[in-house]
């Protein structure tokens, strides 16, 4: 049983930053592709950023530059580097887990951007 649990979310402030951290027990991260997607209210959920085939990483472009995705192998943990914050990114942040066809998910944390 995968479980995915998030934490770091909260209020912060235009420009400042936040990191996100997905703790994700038994994960093998070679088998595994990790990422994190945001749901704001009102819109579908979408991807930020993921590690990719082979290690590599991608991000939706509104957030290149600004956040950087890492993992730790030895905690099992996936973070979410955010920086230069904006109220357009007030949302709820997944982490998701995929293996072929087989996709899980934490509950979210909440990531408000607002002065």
């Amino acid at each position: 049983q995968v479980q995915l649990v998030e934490s770091g979310g909260g209020l912060v402030q235009p420009g400042g930053s936040l990191r996100l951290s997905c703790a994700a027990p038994g994960i093998i991260f070679s088998i595994y592709h990790m990422g994190w997607y945001r749901q704001a209210p009102g819109k579908q959920r979408e991807l930020v950023a993921a590690f990719t085939s082979g290690g590599n990483t991608t991000y939706t472009d509104s957030v290149k530059g600004r956040f950087t995705i890492s993992r730790d192998s030895d905690r099992n943990t996936v973070y979410l580097q955010m920086n230069s914050l904006n109220p357009e990114y007030t949302a709820v942040y997944y982490c998701k887990a995929q293996r072929y066809d087989m996709n899980y998910w934490g509950k979210g944390t909440q990531v408000t951007v607002s002065s």
